[in-house]
């Protein structure tokens, strides 16, 4: 009889393990991105730069930052910060040099009052944050 119980309790055991397994896996896998929200907003923010309207080079890059963190918050990766999130995630990008530069501009435009962004730079950084946006499965 207690051999019987031991026998019952430990099946109890394992195949509530195994369903709570299956159910946290479940839910890592659901993290899916609106890809078409993503493309768009990615197509707004380009066309919102403008060689000769130098007021949207910082505002562009501002945007397309919060977009790539929209999206890691989106696919659940951790951290406090977005760039907790892009250590987080730093396998996925394919030009980690690329989302790093592009970070640190909208750090300076964020936090130095006199910085100088040139159309150049600014449609650089666009350009990493869409590949990055690639890398993530967000477009």
């Amino acid at each position: 009889m207690d051999q019987m119980l031991i026998f019952f309790l430990a099946a109890v055991l394992i195949v509530g393990a195994v369903m709570l397994t299956l159910i946290l896996n479940s839910k890592k896998g659901s993290k899916k991105l609106n890809v078409e929200r993503y493309r768009v907003k990615c197509l707004e923010i380009e066309n919102q730069l403008r060689r000769d309207q130098p007021s949207s080079f910082q505002m562009t890059v501002l945007n397309a930052d919060k977009l790539v963190d929209q999206a890691l918050k989106g696919l659940g990766i951790k951290g406090k910060t977005m760039a907790e999130r892009m250590k987080n995630s730093v396998s996925l990008y394919s030009d980690r040099n690329g989302i790093w530069t592009a970070h640190k501009l909208r750090n300076q435009i964020a936090h130095e009052s006199d910085v100088n962004v040139t159309y150049e730079q600014a449609r650089q950084a666009i350009a990493s944050f869409k590949k990055a946006l690639k890398d993530i499965g967000a477009i």
